[in-house]
């Protein structure tokens, strides 16, 4: 616990106090849930819908705390699944829903991004399995799959663990993106849901490497992108 309250306070997302530690709000909204759920939207739509349609009923799912994984959350729900997440949206798109279980990990709240974090966080997902994790990162290459919050990384890598199935929502602008921090080589990726602008040759080397790569079909929009 120690190792990670020096890392998150290195990385100026926590600070210590006597006692304790707080969570040190961005000076920002760039990274706020609700300011990154306005990027690629129509994209995000499309690539929620064709990821909801890989999960069968009454799976149990592990959802992330990202912006396109709350859009797959929000095709999930005739599916009756179980769900297990750190996403505080994702938990209340499912507040009142009678078909869906939710399990809700534990962790300190962090505001800005919608999402438990901390190593109560990473312990809850370590001891969890589940039939399928569908998650998100800042960028994948033919390196593999890297994300750049330091806040995050350490529960996804327990996510990973946690189930035989992994499934990455990724827009176009996340291929060829590397991040700060490796989350997993491609070994660990089962599926990968994009949208119709991801590059070809990236698309092309990921197959070739054994990934299956499902092109989401565009989705109409009424206007551009924010």
């Amino acid at each position: 616990v120690r190792r990670d309250l020096t890392t998150l306070e290195a990385s100026g997302n926590l600070k210590r106090t006597h006692g304790g530690a707080r969570i040190v709000a961005p000076k920002t909204d760039e990274f706020t849930f609700s300011a990154r759920d306005t990027h690629q939207l129509s994209e995000k739509e499309a690539i929620g819908k064709a990821c909801a349609e890989l999960i069968g009923g009454n799976q149990s799912v592990i959802l992330d705390a990202g912006t396109t994984v709350y859009h797959v959350a929000r095709y999930l729900e005739e599916k009756a699944p179980q769900i297990v997440t750190n996403s505080l949206p994702v938990a209340n798109l499912f507040a009142s829903a009678n078909k869906v279980e939710v399990i809700l990990a534990g962790g300190v709240i962090y505001p800005r991004l919608g999402v438990l974090v901390g190593p109560m966080t990473v312990e809850a997902f370590s001891k969890m399995r589940a039939d399928v994790a569908i998650m998100s990162a800042g960028g994948i290459t033919l390196e593999g799959v890297t994300n750049s919050h330091a806040l995050l990384i350490d529960i996804q890598r327990a996510m990973l663990k946690a189930a035989p199935t992994i499934i990455f929502c990724l827009y176009h602008s996340k291929f060829g993106r590397q991040s700060v921090s490796p989350l997993c080589g491609l070994d660990m990726v089962d599926t990968i849901v994009t949208d119709s602008q991801a590059p070809q040759d990236l698309v092309a080397g990921l197959r070739e490497r054994g990934v299956e790569v499902i092109v989401a079909p565009a989705a109409p929009t009424n206007g551009a992108e924010k």
